[in-house]
């Protein structure tokens, strides 16, 4: 019986079995029936608790989130429900948080046009691999090269809703109640925890997003992030669970496994956590330079060194 499974060295850490988790020096202790396993908190990338009976010590909490590891907590459908995030995630996180309630509307405007563009064309790209109607790919590419800035025109949305039907079916309907409609969501629950995370480590507030600006939404910013991100998970999801009925413990390790790849950015092979983390930095680049130019999207072709 699996109390938890390791990936690149401890990287990312799944928990479905252990009933308590604590610390022991510097590492995170999982005790289980066949005895106790310790990890060192400094291997830990990201931390999944998918056993809504387990219970953590305030001091691993902390330690935690000292040590900038993404903890995601799992309810009784196994589908992420909280994240552990610090509250001071960066020697200037004041000035950081200063600088990002001011943040022009102009220069958003234009980085909403970039993500938006960058997007849709990585929709394109998913498109193409499952050779999907000629039309609809022409047609979804127009909608990226008609984005303005601040995409008044929604094109996202008009190409998110023709992509859609075309990946999964002419009857799919978001936020069902199916089997790709529970992948979609758990891989971008997994990206948007991790997004939210490097966004705190580098101090800023993930509240407070460019285009993103629900009220009730503690993530504005990671959901803008994560949007050149989400076609990654719908090209596993496409490939691994269209004709599937339900999500299985497999997939969803396979689908977290997603943050242990490595892709092209700036003509680059990175992992997909520096990938994230470069990007975030190119974004904030051109919110200071106030400057679309710097502004690059990330492949979405995941490979692995394992």
């Amino acid at each position: 019986m699996r109390a938890f499974l390791c990936l690149m060295g401890y990287r990312v850490v799944y928990i479905d079995q252990s009933e308590k988790l604590s610390l022991y020096l510097d590492n995170l202790c999982v005790e289980t029936e066949k005895g106790d396993i310790k990890i060192p908190v400094s291997d830990i990338q990201t931390l999944i608790i998918d056993n809504y009976r387990t219970v953590l010590s305030v001091r691993l909490m902390n330690e935690l989130c000292n040590s900038n590891v993404c903890t995601i907590m799992c309810g009784m459908d196994h589908l992420p429900c909280s994240y552990l995030l610090p509250m001071n995630g960066h020697y200037s996180s004041s000035g950081n948080i200063m600088k990002q309630i001011a943040w022009d509307e102009n220069i958003k405007g234009k980085l909403q046009k970039a993500i938006v563009k960058g997007k849709i064309n990585n929709q394109v790209k998913v498109l193409t691999k499952y050779h999907c109607r000629s039309d609809v790919i022409q047609k979804v590419s127009q909608f990226a090269e008609e984005v303005l800035d601040g995409d008044p025109g929604n094109r996202e949305g008009l190409a998110a809703k023709m992509y859609f039907r075309e990946l999964f079916g002419e009857g799919f309907t978001r936020f069902g109640n199916d089997a790709v409609n529970a992948g979609l969501n758990y891989g971008y629950s997994i990206f948007r925890s991790l997004i939210a995370t490097t966004v705190v480590s580098k101090g800023y507030l993930p509240n407070i997003g460019l285009f993103h600006k629900g009220k009730e939404n503690m993530f504005n910013l990671a959901d803008d992030i994560i949007e050149v991100f989400r076609p990654i998970v719908d090209d596993f999801v496409r490939e691994n669970l269209i004709d599937s009925l339900e999500l299985t413990k497999d997939d969803r390790e396979n689908l977290i496994r997603l943050t242990l790849g490595r892709i092209k950015f700036n003509g680059q092979t990175e992992t997909m956590s520096n990938a994230i983390s470069l990007y975030i930095d190119t974004i904030l680049k051109c919110i200071d330079s106030k400057n679309t130019d710097f502004y690059q999207t990330p492949g979405i072709e995941v490979s692995y060194d394992i």
